[in-house]
């Protein structure tokens, strides 16, 4: 075999080991895009779905430096939340109350009636917190703040447009009809803050007691061959409401 045919075989080798390689690099790359556009489902619900996580709710009370208490909207919204905790609450009501600060001596005294408050709510004395605190920013009002830990249904964020709306060649799902990424989460988001428990997003809620009054007052009728409906006299049927005249 001369050196030139060598060579040549030696040549041929390598470049059907090119030819081998480039093949199994361009057939790993097609995979991998398959695998990532499978992995954003097109159901709205979920890709932005609804997730029950603790988070916060909290109020802030201006004290002015020559005034302790709470002022009637104060002592309503201090109230609101002692209904609040007692129906949500997973932790305690921790008070954030400025020390150090030309209101620090009304602060304390609001401190105290917002004790009071508290424990007429509801909140018992071991689960409020009182957290002292130097403000940041001397040139604003030092205020208290009440918060506490409860379970809330978040979804979201949303905003997020990772790809074109219009036709582009950036976007290979435009022409199969597919719904755009930002496409739902408002709605799923608004759901989320509107849901009073979010325990029922997991598990329906138990039987309450019946209402023995009316319970009652129907079965007594039942019995006497009545009807158990509310009748209403013709005076009151087809009448004109006179709200917004």
């Amino acid at each position: 075999m001369t050196k030139t045919s060598a060579d040549r075989r030696r040549n041929l080798r390598i470049a059907l080991a090119l030819t081998g390689l480039s093949v199994m690099l361009g057939a790993c790359n097609t995979t991998g895009d398959v695998v990532t556009t499978q992995t954003v489902p097109t159901d709205y619900r979920m890709r932005h779905p609804i997730a029950v996580q603790e988070g916060k709710r909290s109020i802030v009370i201006f004290v002015g430096k020559a005034r302790g208490g709470l002022s009637d909207a104060q002592h309503a919204d201090v109230m609101g939340i002692a209904r609040d905790w007692v129906r949500e609450g997973t932790g305690s009501v921790v008070v954030d109350v400025p020390i150090d600060t030309a209101n620090a001596r009304a602060a304390a005294a609001t401190y105290h009636e917002i004790r009071a408050v508290l424990g007429g709510g509801g909140v018992p004395s071991r689960a409020i917190v009182q957290h002292p605190y130097r403000p940041e920013d001397p040139g604003l009002l030092p205020t208290i703040r009440l918060s506490y830990s409860k379970i809330t249904a978040v979804a979201g964020p949303c905003g997020l447009w990772p790809e074109d709306v219009g036709p582009s060649i950036l976007d290979p799902g435009y022409n199969e009809n597919r719904p755009y990424f930002n496409l739902g989460c408002a709605s799923q988001r608004n759901l989320a803050a509107m849901i009073d428990n979010p325990a029922d997003l997991e598990q329906p809620r138990a039987e309450t007691p019946a209402y023995t009054a009316r319970r009652d007052i129907a079965f007594d009728r039942y019995r006497k061959g009545m009807t158990t409906t509310t009748t209403y006299s013709e005076a009151d049927k087809a009448k004109l409401s006179e709200i917004g005249r």
